[in-house]
């Protein structure tokens, strides 16, 4: 065959999709500071190398979502943000922090319990090059299924056999007392036995980390309460540069970053979310920090700009 353009660009397409596709996971036993698939994308914040690792999505109904707002004015930012007609596209991205030779994961996605359009962490979490074996440390943000789920299969089994588990004292105090399981709405006490079935087996071997202070060296909890009790977003810090993981401050960013005021109706206690919300958003533009959202469309990450009342998501160019 004649080497010509069209030969010497397909024998690169060909070639990088060999080097992506073909190599098996278990020959990456270095996980690269580069290198990004359409289910993880890695960046770093001084020496901490972080990957998101995209679960999928969900999708809801757009009436009811937001409380308190006509359908109408929720319907005009949706068509804005060009939403698919009336509905929401949810998706969920965890983070894998490589702290000083330890993997460090904050939430486990929906594992197998999901909608249909999720079930995608560990699928992505393995094309990164990462073994759930290999994992250190897991950090909960908050107890929703979405968060934890991916901890504990259907079945029972444990995802992650070797990894110590961290989570707020101020939400376990909530969700593991009996008191105030019998006290919640019939609607709510799935999500109580949820809980207990995810981290019940692991009895007192769950730590719990205080707010304001560092979980593991590099992460430190700061308290975003209000979308449940102890909901935490977390400050990612090495030498000059910070991220903030900012979990469940906001939905989807289209409607609640442009709309800090809105609860949407997962939001436990709405006010106190909306402040935690506002002082969130405010600090990010302060200090011009680069922030990581649990919901924001897949890669998830980029910086806030104030804009108007509200504010505004410029997402990270891709590299």
């Amino acid at each position: 065959m004649p080497v010509n353009r069209r030969t010497v660009l397909t024998g690169a397409v060909m070639s990088a999709a060999a080097s992506t596709l073909g190599t098996p996971v278990a020959a990456q036993t270095s996980v690269p500071a580069a290198g990004q698939a359409p289910g993880f994308y890695r960046y770093s914040v001084g020496d901490i190398v972080v990957t998101g690792i995209n679960d999928g999505y969900g999708e809801r109904a757009l009436e009811g979502f937001v409380r308190g707002v006509d359908l109408a004015d929720v319907r005009k930012v949706a068509d804005e943000e060009f939403f698919p007609a009336d509905k929401v596209r949810i998706s969920y991205t965890t983070l894998v922090l490589q702290i000083g030779g330890k993997v460090v994961l904050i939430d486990t996605g929906n594992g197998d319990m999901g909608p249909p359009t999720s079930g995608r962490w560990m699928a992505n979490f393995r094309a990164a090059g990462f073994d759930p074996a290999k994992v250190d440390t897991i950090i909960i943000s908050h107890f929703h299924g979405d968060h934890i789920n991916g901890l504990r299969l259907k079945d029972g089994t444990a995802v992650f056999p070797n990894a110590e588990v961290l989570v707020g004292a101020k939400e376990w105090d909530f969700w593991m007392d009996d008191g105030q399981m019998s006290r919640a709405p019939e609607a709510m006490k799935g999500a109580f036995q949820n809980v207990r079935r995810v981290f019940g087996p692991m009895g007192e071997k769950v730590g719990r980390y205080e707010a304001d202070k560092d979980v593991v060296p590099g992460v430190t909890a700061i308290p975003a309460y209000g979308h449940s009790p102890g909901h935490t977003a977390f400050a990612i810090s090495s030498g000059n540069r910070k991220l903030i993981m900012l979990s469940d401050i906001t939905n989807h960013p289209g409607l609640f970053v442009r709309n800090p005021d809105w609860s949407v109706v997962f939001d436990m206690d709405p006010e106190a979310a909306r402040l935690a919300r506002r002082r969130m958003l405010d600090m990010a533009v302060t200090d011009k920090l680069q922030v990581a959202f649990y919901h924001a469309p897949f890669p998830a990450t980029g910086h806030i700009l104030k804009d108007g009342s509200g504010f505004r998501l410029v997402p990270v160019q891709w590299a």
